[in-house]
């Protein structure tokens, strides 16, 4: 009898201690401490969530030495030399760099793209390669892709060079258009964001001076000349100063413009006047435009298909009063051994990047 109740009492303590030890450990297993062999507490760790690249954060990166990468900020400085990488996360990357290194099919830039990101190498980057880097994240629905442009991130890059303090132009004497309507800037960037820069008339010497509002410096830029007027006209450098050590960079051709912007403003004309049967004549479209915006033209006259003509396009820089300075681009016809179908209306057609202008004239026989 005493033996049974002994067993009895012995199976039940053996019970207790399991369930008491299965509630220990399920608090364990809910609590935020473990511990490891070893006896060291830790806390337990959480799955992070991924970094989808949200709008405000850059995916733009620079790969350094060892693995190591900086995400890049809206500037940054390097040595030249030293060969660049940059990375953008992503797996359908576009990418922006100086215009030059495309201009010129520069074999030292390259572009690679993985399944993760986009990688833009740079070998032996000169001071002639400071400029604006980007990319941004192509969106695709089908077969057609856009920009995301809430997903753009860019960096101004200094490859800063005590011998070239201006970044080197293959122009060595530029024209700046000045307009009234808009600013204009004698872009001389500089290598090195701290270098005190400076504008200079060559004739007569003077120093313009930077007020912050009507003319300001913009490393990235150049100098921002908010109002021009024809008073700026002329011969203009840029001087930069850092430790010491002046240099003067490229000259500017400063030339006020007449002519706003907006389509062309035609003129048609011929020559002579009255026409018979077997004369020459000449038909002159001309338009008077900015100096840098191009002009294509385009012409219908009667015997279009039918008889031979002969087209010659010009154009030059005039200046036209108080040293203002026009583009004048012309469209010559020339139509030989005038026959009945030749006689009719002639229309030329003048286009620019802001629009097109038609104009007509009518060829009569006496």
């Amino acid at each position: 009898m005493k033996l049974w109740v002994v067993l009895c009492v012995a199976l039940l303590w053996v019970e207790l201690q399991s369930g008491v030890c299965q509630q220990v450990k399920r608090r364990k297993d809910v609590g935020e401490n473990r511990i490891r062999p070893g006896g060291k507490r830790v806390k337990a760790r959480h799955p992070k969530l991924k970094d989808g690249g949200g709008k405000g954060q850059s995916l733009l990166t620079q790969v350094l030495d060892k693995g190591r990468f900086l995400r890049l900020g809206p500037t940054m400085t390097l040595t030249p030399g030293r060969n660049m990488e940059l990375r953008c996360k992503g797996n359908n990357i576009g990418w922006s760099y100086p215009t030059y290194l495309d201009t010129f099919n520069d074999s030292r830039l390259s572009i690679k793209q993985s399944d993760k990101y986009s990688q833009l190498i740079l070998t032996s980057p000169s001071a002639a390669d400071t400029g604006p880097y980007s990319c941004w994240v192509i969106v695709c629905d089908g077969t057609e892709c856009e920009k995301d442009h809430d997903r753009i991130y860019v960096s101004y890059i200094y490859f800063t060079d005590k011998d070239n303090l201006f970044v080197p132009s293959a122009i060595h004497f530029e024209i700046v258009y000045l307009r009234p309507d808009r600013p204009a800037v004698v872009p001389c960037r500089v290598t090195d964001p701290q270098a005190r820069a400076s504008l200079h008339r060559e004739v007569p010497p003077e120093e313009i001076t930077a007020n912050g509002t009507l003319v300001s410096f913009d490393p990235t830029k150049g100098f921002v000349l908010q109002n021009p007027s024809p008073e700026l006209q002329g011969v203009f450098y840029c001087k930069a100063v850092t430790k010491g050590n002046p240099q003067i960079s490229t000259k500017y051709q400063l030339l006020y413009v007449e002519v706003p912007s907006g389509p062309p403003y035609v003129s048609l004309e011929s020559s002579p006047d009255s026409v018979r049967g077997g004369d020459n004549v000449n038909v002159t479209c001309t338009v008077l435009g900015e100096p840098e915006v191009d002009v294509g033209f385009t012409w219908s006259y009667p015997g279009q298909d039918h008889r031979p003509v002969d087209i010659q396009t010009s154009w030059r820089l005039v200046n036209r009063g108080m040293g203002y300075t026009t583009r004048v681009s012309q469209s010559v016809m020339t139509v030989e051994d005038m026959e009945t179908i030749d006689f009719g209306n002639y229309v030329c057609k003048a286009k620019n990047q802001h629009g097109e202008t038609s104009v007509t004239t009518a060829i009569t026989a006496k």
